[in-house]
This record gives C-alpha cells, sequence and structure tokens, in this order.
C-alpha cells in the first residue's frame, strides 16, 4: 500500500546554495542586504538596484568558511557601461573532498563537491528617486559524478529619498528553472524563488541605520512542524494533546527580519542582524542561546575595506564571513 510522505521543506527546492550570504557584511546583517546603494559590491550580485556608480572600479573577494572544509564565497566588480552599471560575479560553494565506497562498502575513489553561478547584474536609474536592476545567470551544481545545471534571473527597485535618510528595496530572487537534472529522467525542481522587501531608515542626528526586511513575501507558511506527529493522550488528565503547530502571528513574525549598522567616519563599522525564522528552526529547545543573531564589523582603510560576519544558527554551530574589497585606482601613485 502505497502512502503519502511529507519531507522536510529543504528538499523542496534545487541549488540551496543560492540562499548563503555573498559576503561578511551581508553575514553581519542577518543574510539579508540592507536597501542602501553604497560599496558592498556584492550587494548587487543578489539586489541588482543596488548596484551604484560608487561601486565602479572596486573589486570584492568575500570568503565564508563552515567545518569540515566547507566554504563559500564570491568575486565581483562593478563596471561603468550605457546608462547604467554592470556588475560581473561568480559566487560558490565547496563541499570538501567525501570518501567514496562500494555496495560491500569498501572504499573507493574520493570525490568532490561543488556548486556555483556565473552571472551579471545591471541597474538603471529611472529618475533621481528610483533605479530598476536584473541580473542572469547560469548555475550549477556537480556531486561526485552527477551534474546539474539551471539559469536563473533577480528583479529589483530601489527608492531612495532625497535626503537620502529613507531607502527602500523590493526584490524578486532565484527566478529560474532547473533545466537539467543530476541523473537522467529525474523530475526538474523549482529554483528557492523569493520575494522580499526591505525599508532602510538611517537617524537624522545618531550614526544609525536600522533595516527592516519582510521575507517569503511570495509564500505564506514558512513555518514547519514535522506532520507526522500524531495526538498524544495525556496520562494523568485523559485529554487529547494535539500536535505543536504554526498559529497566525507565529506564521507572521517569521517573514521579519531586522538589522542595524553603527555608521561612523572612522576606521571602525559594527553591524548587527536578527533573523526570527532562522532562530525559530535552529534553536535547541532547551538552550536556544543567541540562536538567530549576527554580528559583524567593518575596518575602513584608506585603500581598501576588511569586513567580517559572524551568524550564530544554534549552540552547535557558527558561521564565520571574512571579505576584502578596494578600489584598484585608490592604490595608484597620484601624480604631483
Amino acid at each position: 500500500m502505497a502512502s503519502l510522505v511529507n519531507g522536510q521543506i529543504g528538499g523542496n527546492y534545487v541549488f540551496g546554495f543560492l540562499n548563503l550570504p555573498t559576503g561578511a557584511r551581508m553575514a553581519s546583517l542577518a543574510n539579508y542586504t540592507n536597501a542602501v546603494a553604497d560599496r558592498s559590491v556584492d550587494f548587487a550580485t543578489v539586489n541588482p538596484a543596488l548596484a551604484h556608480e560608487s561601486m565602479v572600479g572596486m573589486y570584492s573577494i568575500q570568503q565564508g568558511l563552515l567545518p569540515s572544509g566547507i566554504n563559500y564565497g564570491s568575486l565581483c566588480t562593478a563596471l561603468p557601461v550605457h546608462q547604467g552599471i554592470l556588475v560581473p560575479f561568480i559566487r560558490y560553494a565547496s563541499y570538501g573532498k567525501f570518501q567514496g565506497y562500494d555496495a560491500l562498502g569498501n572504499p573507493t575513489n574520493s570525490f568532490g563537491a561543488f556548486d556555483f553561478i556565473a552571472g551579471a547584474s545591471y541597474s538603471h536609474p529611472l529618475n533621481p528617486r528610483f533605479s530598476l536592476g536584473v541580473n542572469a545567470g547560469v548555475v550549477g551544481s556537480y556531486l561526485e559524478s552527477y551534474a546539474s545545471y539551471g539559469m536563473l534571473g533577480n528583479f529589483a527597485i530601489q527608492y531612495h529619498a532625497k535626503n537620502e535618510l529613507l531607502q527602500a528595496t523590493l526584490l524578486a530572487k532565484n527566478a529560474g528553472l532547473q533545466f537539467k537534472g543530476y541523473t537522467q529522467g529525474q523530475a526538474l525542481k523549482p529554483l528557492p524563488l523569493e520575494i522580499q522587501a526591505a525599508l532602510s531608515v538611517k537617524l537624522k542626528h545618531a550614526p544609525f541605520r536600522f533595516t527592516f526586511i519582510t521575507h517569503h513575501l511570495n509564500q505564506w507558511k514558512i513555518g514547519y512542524y514535522d506532520p507526522s506527529i500524531l495526538p498524544k493522550i495525556d496520562g494523568l488528565t485523559g485529554d487529547t494533546v494535539q500536535p505543536p503547530t504554526v498559529g497566525f502571528l507565529e506564521q507572521l513574525g517569521r517573514h521579519f527580519a531586522v538589522n542595524a549598522e553603527l555608521i561612523t567616519q572612522g576606521v571602525v563599522q559594527f553591524r548587527l542582524g536578527f533573523d526570527y525564522q532562522r532562530r525559530q528552526e535552529l534553536k535547541l529547545d532547551k538552550r536556544p542561546g543567541m540562536a538567530g543573531l549576527s554580528v559583524g564589523l567593518g575596518l575602513n582603510f584608506r585603500k581598501f575595506r576588511i569586513d567580517y560576519g559572524l551568524m550564530i544558527f544554534s549552540r552547535a554551530g557558527t558561521t564565520n564571513s571574512l571579505g576584502i574589497s578596494s578600489k584598484l585606482s585608490d592604490w595608484k601613485k597620484s601624480k604631483r
């Protein structure tokens, strides 16, 4: 007799690495970009509307470090083009080496696993207040001798007020398709499409910027409980105890994240982020700790910038990210 089995929601999509941070600053902001078009060129690889003329000539190398040799990162730069800014980029995730075994448990060859996306973002100012952005990329995944490919695009619009204190974006990311599965005849799966909105507010008389994010606007039910858990009978009262569910307010709260930045004219900048959905998914029930929290800092030097980000998934693990960005023109000796 066949029966319906519900797996984890993470198995509904392919190329899940697309939801990893693009760099250290994004990691420190709860894995979301803010709505500000500044010199963080890696932001534009996800939100193309943030590509800005201040990024032109900027080169960025970002690296995230996880246990067991797993790492991810991005390489990108920004170029001026006709009526806009172009940001070519490569993002990748490497999962280290694995030992292969045959059906009898005998060791065979070791193998690796690797994901990537190569593409470009383009932004065009519609008027002094609005910018439109679009990007396109080819995504690939290699698991031992198996490979899968797809293509995707991100679409965004950014608004900034005249005084630059308020900025907002609307982003649709990972809109695309898998056109080749890992095996012949495999049913093709969708990409992790997500719609986000962000509002960044800079305080007029204090060096703080706050960003409020709503995510997964295209999917209401993102809170998950195992549907295989059945009602139980209380041994003392005899009452039926229903399995846990996600109510309306809980579902609503899981769609929100927030981050903050201390913006100074000096060398050091501090960042903080919190994602309620990530906390609820990954916290340990009895010892939740600081799950869902992200922290980081930026060190601004005259010719380059170093960023560091720490994402706290649970008491069981964290992710460290490090990035460096610079304009090559800043290294040229000034003519006397």
